[in-house]
C-alpha cells in the first residue's frame, strides 16, 4: 500500500494490520515504524489541530525569535552597544512558515507513501468494534490506534464567545504584531506565548483566573513569576473575570474588584480538550470522559483492540499532553501489538516543561506525591553558586531534588536556564531508581551548566558532613594535607 488514497476511494474493505487514526506525532510514529516494520498500515489524516501548536514548529520557531530579540535587548548589560533591534514581523511570520514547511517534510503523504503507508483524508468514525470508516473507504483493521490530539477549550466566561479571539494554534497566523495582547490562561502554553510576544515588542497582560501553572511546582513557579513580571508583563493571578466584552471595537476583561483589562488583541490559552467527539466511540465499545479515551497502563482501551496515545488519552494516561509523552506511548503500543511485550506507561517517567525564560522542567513525583509516600529529604541548589550562570546573567533558578531517606531519587524540580536540557539525565536516575550518591559521582565539564545538577547531588552529604565524628576525621586527615 504506497499510494495516497483519491477521494474516489474503493467501496471494498480495507484491511491492514493497523490503522492509525490521527496524525499527531504519536500517531505518525506509528504509522512510520509500523511500515518499517513490514506491517500493513493505514493512517487517518483528521481535520482540526492534532498538536497543539506552541509544541510544533512554529512554536519552537517563535520561542526562538524572542530568544534573538532578548540577546539584543540585553547586549548593554554586557558592555555592547546594540542599539534597538527593530522587528520585521513579516520576516518572523515567514521564519515561522519556513521552519513549518521543513518539518512537515518529515510526515509528508508522500515520505509515508514512500514508506508503504496508505494515507486517507477524511473524518473517522468507528461503525462497530472492528471497522472504521471514512468517507466512501471502510476499514478493517486488526488493531487500531486512535491519536487525535486535542482542540483549545475556551473557559466559560459571559460574553467571551461573541469576542473575536486567538487561540495558541492561530496566534501564528498573525500578519502582525499585536499591539496589546491580553493573554487569558495560565497554562504553559499561555506563559510561553506572553513571553515570546512581550519579547517581540507587543505589551502583554496575562489573566490566569485560576493561577499560573497550577500542576506545576510553587517554588519553580515563582522563578518564572518573578520573570514574568521583570519582563513588564502585567500579571492578575487568581482574579475572577466577571465577564468579557466589546469596547470601541477591541476585547476588554471585567475582573472582580472592578478591573479593566483592555487589549488590541485577546489570545485565549486555558487548556486543551480531547478530539474525539466525532469518532463515535460508543459505538466500539470505547468508554471515554472529560479527560479523554479512557486506556489502562498498555494503553489499551475497554476494546482490547483498540488503543489511545497522545492528548487524547485519559485514563491512566490523563495529564501526559506533550509530544515527547506521544511518541513514548508510541514505542509502547508498538511492543505491545506487533511484538506481544507487556508495557506499562508510567507518566512519571515523562518529563514536563515549560519553555519559558526561565524553563521549567521536572520528572518524577512532585514533592507532594513524594510526602505522600513517606519520609524524605528535599534538597535544593541555587544557580546563583554557577560561576557559568552568573557570566551569562541568568542566576535566578535552583535545581531541587525529592529523595527517600537513603537517597533513591524520587523527583527532580529545575527552574532555570536550559532546564530543558539538564532534566534528561536525572529522567533517567528516576527511571532506573539511582541513588543521590551515585549522581553525586558524575564528572561533570568544567565551566557547564550540568555542575548545578553534580553539586546539587552532592548537597545530600552536606548533613553527615555536620556530624562531630566526621568534622574530627576530616580535621585529622587535613593535617596530612
Amino acid at each position: 500500500m504506497s499510494e495516497t488514497a483519491s477521494p474516489a476511494a474503493s467501496k471494498e474493505p480495507l484491511t491492514p494490520d493497523i490503522c492509525v487514526v490521527g496524525d499527531g506525532p504519536g500517531g505518525a510514529a506509528v504509522a512510520t515504524a509500523a511500515a518499517l516494520f513490514g506491517v500493513r498500515t493505514v493512517l487517518v489524516r483528521q481535520s482540526g489541530s492534532a498538536l497543539a501548536l506552541r509544541e510544533s514548529a512554529r512554536g519552537q520557531a517563535l520561542r526562538a525569535v524572542a530568544e534573538r530579540a532578548r540577546a539584543i535587548a540585553g547586549a548593554q548589560a554586557f558592555g555592547i552597544a546594540a542599539g534597538a533591534g527593530e522587528i520585521d514581523y513579516g520576516r518572523v511570520r515567514a521564519h515561522l512558515d519556513q521552519v513549518s514547511a521543513r518539518s512537515a517534510a518529515n510526515d509528508s503523504d508522500e515520505r509515508l507513501a514512500a514508506l508503504g503507508v496508505l494515507v486517507l483524508k477524511g473524518e473517522a468514525r468507528f461503525q462497530n468494534r472492528r471497522q472504521v470508516v471514512v468517507g466512501e473507504s471502510v476499514i478493517k483493521a486488526r488493531r487500531f490506534v486512535v491519536a487525535t490530539g486535542s482542540l483549545p477549550a475556551p473557559p466559560d466566561i459571559a460574553g467571551l464567545a461573541e469576542l473575536p479571539s486567538l487561540t495558541e494554534d492561530s496566534i501564528f497566523e498573525l500578519a502582525k504584531r499585536p499591539e496589546r495582547l491580553i493573554v487569558l490562561g495560565g497554562t504553559a502554553a499561555a506563559v510561553e506565548l506572553a513571553q515570546a510576544m512581550r519579547a517581540l515588542g507587543s505589551e502583554v497582560v496575562l489573566v490566569a483566573r485560576d493561577g499560573l501553572l497550577l500542576d506545576e511546582d510553587p517554588e519553580a513557579v515563582g522563578v518564572l513569576r518573578r520573570a514574568l513580571l521583570g519582563d513588564g508583563i502585567a500579571l492578575h493571578e487568581g482574579r475572577p473575570i466577571l465577564r468579557a466584552e466589546s469596547h470601541r471595537q477591541r476585547p476588554r476583561l471585567m475582573l472582580d474588584g472592578d478591573i479593566k483589562v483592555d487589549g488590541t488583541h485577546l489570545l485565549v490559552a486555558n487548556g486543551r480538550r480531547p478530539n474525539i467527539a466525532s469518532l463515535e466511540l460508543d459505538l466500539a465499545g470505547v468508554r471515554s470522559d472529560e479527560t479523554g479515551i479512557i486506556v489502562d497502563a498498555s494503553l489499551r482501551t475497554a476494546n482490547r483492540n483498540i488503543y489511545a496515545i497522545g492528548d487524547c488519552a485519559g485514563g491512566a494516561a490523563v495529564g501526559s499532553m506533550s509530544s515527547q509523552a506521544a511518541q513514548h506511548q508510541a514505542g509502547l503500543v508498538l511492543r505491545n501489538a506487533l511484538f506481544r511485550q507487556p508495557t506499562r506507561f508510567r507518566r512519571e517517567w515523562v518529563p514536563r516543561t515549560v519553555h519559558g525564560r526561565p524553563e521549567l522542567a521536572s520528572v518524577g513525583l512532585s514533592e507532594a506525591q513524594a510526602r505522600a509516600q513517606g519520609e524524605i529529604r528535599v534538597l535544593r541548589f541555587p544557580y546563583a553558586e554557577s560561576t557559568r550562570a552568573q557570566a551569562e546573567r541568568q542566576s535566578e533558578g535552583l535545581i531541587k531534588l525529592m529523595t527517600d531517606r537513603k537517597g533513591g531519587i524520587l523527583g527532580v524540580v529545575i527552574a532555570g536556564a536550559q532546564a530543558a536540557e539538564l532534566i534528561v539525565p536525572w529522567g533517567l536516575a528516576v527511571q532506573k531508581r539511582v541513588n543521590v550518591k551515585e549522581m553525586a559521582g558524575l564528572i561533570a565539564p568544567s565551566q557547564s551548566l550540568s555542575e548545578l545538577s553534580q553539586k546539587a547531588a552532592l548537597s545530600f552529604q552536606a548533613p553527615l558532613a555536620a556530624k562531630p565524628g566526621i568534622r574530627r576525621l576530616i580535621g585529622f586527615l587535613s593535617r596530612f594535607g
